[in-house]
């Protein structure tokens, strides 16, 4: 018998020393960041960018790599010290009364974070809501620039292997396409990296 997913958790794809994230960008920046392993002088580093983990969120949110701007999917491996960090200084991205006395207390956490934590619906292969959330991570100031100068791996275009999970769910062969996808699996001290946010 499957075990339960816990209602919020980390679900990546990682290895010892580095964690997989995903983003969708229009062709003139993803292309180039593919190409070189780093973002181009165009990519607006003052701008909060939002990194996740999960494939299939990424999927939703950039509809398969055809929304407008959103057409090539990065697969972009970064340090675990780096994600870790990031986990260690971030705020919720809203104001939850059962981490934060009050909304002041929250936008004085906010204003002083370099990350913010967001949990949303995990998405099954139909980009169908699953009972249960996964993490997107927001990146800005000291977090945004440590993500494009350090923390930064390798990065891998994967709006091809997004188009064929996609072809083979339409053709009507969800075994196939879950074949295809990145194997995630429950990322380790969650619960340790994540206290100061429960």
């Amino acid at each position: 018998m499957r075990e339960k997913e816990p209602y919020r958790a980390i679900r990546a794809r990682f290895s010892e020393e580095t964690i997989t994230v995903y983003q969708a960008y229009r062709p003139e920046i993803g292309l180039p960041a593919a190409r070189t392993g780093q973002f181009p002088s165009m990519w607006r580093r003052e701008r909060m960018t939002w990194i996740k983990p999960s494939f299939l969120w990424m999927m939703y949110r950039c509809g398969w790599a055809a929304k407008q701007d959103q057409e090539t999917v990065l697969g972009i491996e970064i340090t675990r010290d780096g994600f870790e960090w990031a986990l260690r200084h971030a705020c919720l991205s809203h104001h939850d009364r059962r981490v934060y006395p009050d909304e002041h207390a929250w936008k004085q956490e906010l204003a002083r974070c370099p990350a913010r934590v967001q949990w949303d619906p995990e998405r099954d292969l139909y980009l169908r809501p699953l009972p249960y959330r996964s993490l997107q991570l927001g990146l800005a100031g000291e977090a945004t620039r440590r993500y494009a100068d350090e923390w930064i791996v390798a990065i891998e275009d994967v709006t091809p292997l997004a188009k064929e999970i996609r072809r083979q769910v339409a053709k009507g062969e969800p075994e196939a396409a879950e074949k295809l996808l990145p194997q995630e699996r429950p990322y380790p001290a969650q619960d340790v990296l994540l206290s100061h946010l429960r």
